[in-house]
């Protein structure tokens, strides 16, 4: 069974620093770009950051560069998102995603079931 698993979310206030988790089994791992992306009620779901399967490329949403970064460890089929100086504007469901694109959730074929982060002050 394919799967995707997050943790890491939860309460966090203004400033501080999350790191999320994504574990993957059920399927090889190795060949996927892993995407992250964020949605909240009543909007589409974004796309916040990607790595290739090899890991020597990221990519980031603009409101999200240079505070957040994505990691992947392919021996253990992981994914992470560390997430530093959050704002109450980073307040979604995060989900994990894998597939052989970047950017857009057409390109993803797997996807996590979200995992809540909450931004307060």
């Amino acid at each position: 069974q394919l799967r995707l698993v997050e943790s890491g979310g939860g309460l966090v206030q203004i400033g501080g620093s999350l790191r999320l988790s994504c574990a993957a089994s059920g399927f090889s791992f190795r060949p996927y770009a892993m995407g992250w992306f964020r949605q909240v009620p009543g909007k589409e779901r974004e796309f916040v950051a990607a790595i290739t399967w090899s890991g020597d490329n990221t990519y980031y949403a603009d409101s999200v560069k240079g505070r957040f970064t994505i990691s992947r460890d392919n021996a253990k089929k992981m994914v992470y998102l560390q997430m530093n100086s959050l704002k109450p504007g980073d307040t979604a469901v995060y989900y994990c995603a894998a597939g052989p694109g970047y950017y857009r959730t057409d390109d993803y074929n797997y996807w996590g079931q979200g995992t809540q982060v909450t931004v307060s002050s």
